[in-house]
């Protein structure tokens, strides 16, 4: 079992910047892909970024390439979400969500459907 608790939301100005933080509980953390999701009001989940089990592998969606980086410290069982420039389409509940299947697989997914456990999420909120 995987549990997963975020911080770091918060309301920001358009182009300020957040740094979102994932602790995780349990031993599967260096085993897992780790990604972050977000979701605004009346929109599906989507996917934001992902990082391998060992961080050398990164995958970002397009409209946050140049803008946001997806870290992780194994040893302190946490995974990072650094945003800059923010813009107020950004504007979500940011979850972020492991697959220690990823053990097995040696895949890094943007799929939401192949993450097992997710946070609760925190609010980012950007105003204009």
């Amino acid at each position: 079992q995987v549990q997963l608790v975020e911080s770091g939301g918060g309301l920001v100005q358009a182009g300020g910047s957040l740094r979102l933080s994932c602790v995780a509980s349990g031993r599967t953390f260096s085993n897992s892909a780790m990604g972050w999701f977000r979701q605004a009001p009346g929109k599906e989940r989507e996917f934001v970024a992902a990082i391998s089990r060992t961080g050398g592998i990164t995958y970002y969606t397009d409209s946050v390439k140049g803008r946001f980086t997806i870290s992780r410290d194994n040893a302190k069982n946490t995974v990072y979400l650094q945003m800059n420039s923010l813009e107020p389409e950004d504007t979500a509940v940011y979850y972020c969500a492991a697959d220690p299947n990823a053990r097995y697989t040696g895949l890094t997914s943007r799929s939401a459907d192949k993450y097992d456990y997710w946070g609760q999420g925190t609010q980012v909120t950007v105003s204009s």
